[in-house]
């Protein structure tokens, strides 16, 4: 039998529990900064009509989270889109609705600003939840792919024809001897 959850706006006093359920999203592993990061999350969305962040309590416990946030599908499609951000509910109170009461507060949530579009990502490595998204109806659109800089730079200067890697080396030979003689004739 399902529980009936409560869903509601997070507060700041909300941070720890929110922090705990998203804490394979956020960039911090450690405890304090993740908490810091989800107080900011949650203060700034407080302060931005356009975003919520949204708890789902079973009672009294904070065991649910998203962020919910009114934009475009991306910069150069314009059409307007509640991007459902990391919905998690806490591992032993899956299976009991509450990832679909948060689906719900997205789809009121874009009701009330009258958006067609909810968009959602889960995990590329999580099976359940990337069934539990497309069960209810949310198909795939994009695959984000994301690298450090300093890898993607290595690759990409790997897979440049030798001509240009050498001549960007000797144009890097020919500044540094242009810079020695300018020394040299400036010393003289």
């Amino acid at each position: 039998m399902r529980s009936p959850a409560v869903l509601r706006t997070a507060t700041v006093d909300d941070a720890a529990a929110v922090a705990q359920l998203w804490a394979g999203a956020m960039a911090s592993r450690d405890a304090e900064p993740m908490v810091g990061d989800a107080t900011t999350i949650i203060s700034a969305s407080a302060c931005d009509p356009n975003s919520r962040v949204v708890v789902a309590e079973l009672e009294g416990v904070v065991v649910g989270a998203a962020y919910l946030v009114a934009t475009t599908m991306s910069p150069v499609n314009l059409q307007p889109v509640v991007q459902l951000i990391s919905p998690n509910v806490a591992s032993g109170f899956r299976g009991r609705g509450l990832g679909q009461a948060l689906l719900e507060s997205a789809v009121a949530y874009a009701d009330e600003r009258g958006i067609a579009h909810v968009a959602s990502a889960a995990p590329n490595g999580s099976r359940e939840a990337n069934r539990f998204m497309a069960r209810l109806g949310l198909r795939p659109v994009a695959t984000l792919r994301v690298a450090p800089v300093s890898v993607l730079r290595s690759k990409l200067t790997a897979r440049q024809p030798r001509s240009m890697a050498a001549s960007r080396q000797l144009s890097q030979v020919l500044a540094a001897r242009r810079t020695s003689r300018r020394n040299q004739i400036t010393s003289v």
